[in-house]
This record gives C-alpha cells, sequence and structure tokens, in this order.
C-alpha cells in the first residue's frame, strides 16, 4: 500500500518463558481514534532499544507511527476488568470500551496493546506489536501472537523486524520465526507457512 512505512514489530516482551498465565484477553478491530495513545504506547515501549542504538527521538518516533498507522490492519489486545486490575493505567488515552454487559454486571474491556498483520502480495507483515508494560512477561505476547498467526495463516509467510538487539527476537524465534537478513537497525524474521495451522 503506498504510503505505509513498515515499523517494526516490537514486543517488550523480554523473551524468557511466561512467569504466568495472561489475563484473558480479546482482539477489537482499531479505530481511526485509537492512534494517539497507540504512538504513546510505541515511544514508551521501543525507546530502551532506540537509545540504546542511540536512535531515540520523541517526536519521530510517535510521527513515524501516526504516518505508518492503518487501522483495518491494526487489533487492539483488550482485557476484561478495572484498569488497575490489568495495568491500563500504563496507557493514557486508551479508551476503555464498553461490552453489553448483562443486568448485574459493569464490564468494559481495557487496552492493553496493539498488533497489526498487513497483508503484501508475498507474506504478511507483523508491525506495530506493542504491549503496555505490566502485561510484558505473562505470556499475553505468547498468545497473541499465535492467535493472530493462526487467524490470518494462507501459503504466505509471516514477515516481521525487530530492532537490533531487541529481546523481543527470542520470543519470535520461540515461535518458529527465522533469521532472514538485517541491516545496521533492525533484524528481519521470517517464519514459512504452517501446513497445521491452513486446516
Amino acid at each position: 500500500m503506498a504510503g505505509y512505512e513498515r515499523s517494526p514489530a516490537v514486543s517488550p516482551h523480554d523473551g524468557a518463558a511466561p512467569k504466568r498465565d495472561p489475563a484473558p484477553w480479546r482482539l477489537r478491530p482499531s479505530t481511526a481514534d485509537d492512534a494517539a495513545w497507540i504512538a504513546e504506547l510505541r515511544a514508551e515501549v521501543m525507546r530502551p532499544d532506540l537509545e540504546r542504538l542511540g536512535r531515540f527521538d520523541p517526536d519521530r518516533v510517535r510521527q513515524r507511527f501516526l504516518n505508518a498507522f492503518v487501522p483495518e490492519f491494526t487489533s487492539v489486545i483488550e482485557a476484561s476488568g478495572a484498569g488497575e486490575a490489568v495495568g491500563a493505567s500504563e496507557l493514557p488515552g486508551a479508551p476503555a470500551s464498553p461490552e453489553s454487559p448483562a443486568p448485574d454486571e459493569d464490564r468494559t474491556h481495557v487496552a492493553l496493546g496493539v498488533i497489526a498483520v498487513r497483508p503484501e502480495p508475498d507474506a504478511l507483515w507483523i508491525e506495530h506489536f506493542y504491549l503496555a508494560p505490566s502485561q510484558q512477561g505473562r505470556g499475553l505476547g505468547s498468545a497473541v501472537l499465535q492467535h493472530v498467526m493462526r487467524e490470518h495463516a494462507d501459503e504466505r509467510p509471516f514477515r516481521l523486524d525487530v530492532l537490533q538487539g531487541s529481546p523481543a527476537r527470542r520470543l519470535y524465534e520461540r515461535h518458529g520465526f527465522e533469521f532472514e537478513r538485517e541491516d545496521e537497525v533492525d533484524v528481519f524474521l521470517v517464519r514459512a507457512p504452517d501446513v497445521n495451522m491452513l486446516r
């Protein structure tokens, strides 16, 4: 798609085995109204790696996301419950989305992160995979990644890129991604189509 700038798929998960089961979660389609808070989350999540590489510019990291954001390719990762319980307070500006509550229930879904899958003729690109810091290390990144790959699986490989030295690379390698190439900033990973997911 013209004007769509590729952004590294970044999960702040350290790549280690999950410490506990993730809270129940769901994906909802993103809207244009999500752009500002996702840009803030991106800046927070990518800051350590970009600073390590000497490339952190707070305005640029937000603007690159805003220039590349395509709501149709993006899903917001949400959990049921109060913000304090799931760390939503770490996502300022993220709207709570009401669900049809039972008469005796007042439930909302709070944003925990975001993931995008951009289809290209020869690959499915996983991009903008950001989780709130409070949700890292709980297995949520693995659960979301597995779900998204299962839902989007076809004859094309999955591709993504991570920043050089990012601990997120271990997460992707645990899920079958392999080294394809690299440059001074990014490492490009690919996962061949899984015939078992196509059934």
